[in-house]
């Protein structure tokens, strides 16, 4: 797809979110601080949060709420930058609010029901003003933690498990809010679930198994972070053999690809007077591109 580069130089950047001024906000997790790309491409450092700030979203108050999965090692890989296990320093991963206004970064979760969060990885707002996040888990040479799907409010007061088990990347929410998708990177299957409340989610006839198959990818394309359009369908990042955004289909799971120049496409989002403004994070270059895309995005609950 056309496209130009916006900004490049930058840490493994993922978590675009576009502000009404025309900036794009990402998270650069490899640096562990969150920096602001002006229209123009120049770059501002928002806040350091340390650790691996990873997906990120405007709340109801103007903040920018993040995802920090606690932090990785690095490999250099044919010019890449690519991430591996647990980092070093790694105790938990967490939920922080950032003002942007002063950089302040407050620590709102690191746990749910007494276990703790390892690896939080996307998130998206409902209507209500809470948000949905997925744990992506976390990667030891010798083991890895679950992940899941949780909900919670801004105000640091109440945090849900709708789902554990699966190790969760992507997340986003159906037009009418009634619908959660998440993208499982390594299963390479997006799952779809019926949302009956805060934090609650239809049952599945296996535990084991939740959701319902939306589609699933062939081969070795791997999933990371996801967007959802104005008409439903599903915008996903692809990873390494088919390099990417693939448009889905959430009702007959077709599938179209738009391929971008970087083993590692983690994330879409959308902005413009339209919404068809789409900023793309090649993360393993560092670099983050603009193209306009076919159709709007998906107006977000939550602006700045």
């Amino acid at each position: 797809m056309d496209h130009r580069i916006l900004a490049e130089g930058l840490a493994f950047p993922e978590g675009p979110v576009f502000l009404d001024d025309g900036s794009v906000l990402v998270v650069e997790i490899a640096a562990g601080r969150i920096t602001r790309i002006r229209p123009d491409g120049s770059t501002q450092t928002i806040a350091t949060p340390g650790g691996g700030p990873n997906g990120a979203a405007i709340g109801p108050d103007g903040a920018l709420y993040v995802c920090n999965n606690g932090g990785f090692t690095w490999h250099e890989t044919a010019g890449m930058r690519v991430p591996g296990h647990a980092a070093p320093d790694y105790t938990t991963g967490r939920i922080e609010r950032v003002d942007l206004a002063t950089g302040r970064v407050d620590r709102l979760y690191d746990r749910c029901d007494g276990r703790k969060l390892s690896g939080p990885n996307d998130i998206v707002f409902d209507s209500s003003g809470g948000f949905w996040f997925t744990d992506l888990g976390k990667s030891f040479p010798t083991h890895a933690d679950h992940g899941g799907l949780y909900w919670a409010r801004p105000d640091g007061r109440e945090i849900r498990c709708a789902v554990y088990g699966p190790r969760m990347n992507g997340v986003g929410l159906s037009p009418d809010g009634r619908t959660i998708y998440t993208a499982l990177t390594h299963e390479r299957q997006i799952l779809a679930f019926e949302v009956l409340g805060p934090g609650e989610v239809a049952p599945s006839p296996l535990a084991a198994l939740p959701g319902r198959v939306v589609t699933s990818f062939p081969g070795r394309i791997l999933l990371d972070s996801m967007a959802i359009l104005a008409s439903g369908r599903i915008a996903q990042a692809t990873l390494v053999e088919r390099p990417g955004i693939a448009t889905v289909d959430p009702e007959g799971g077709e599938v179209a690809f738009a391929e971008f120049p970087d083993l590692l496409v983690t994330n879409i989002a959308f902005g413009g007077a339209d919404r068809c403004d789409a900023a793309i994070c090649l993360s393993g270059s560092g670099r983050v591109a603009l193209a306009r895309w076919p159709e709007p995005g998906l107006e977000l609950a939550f602006h700045a």
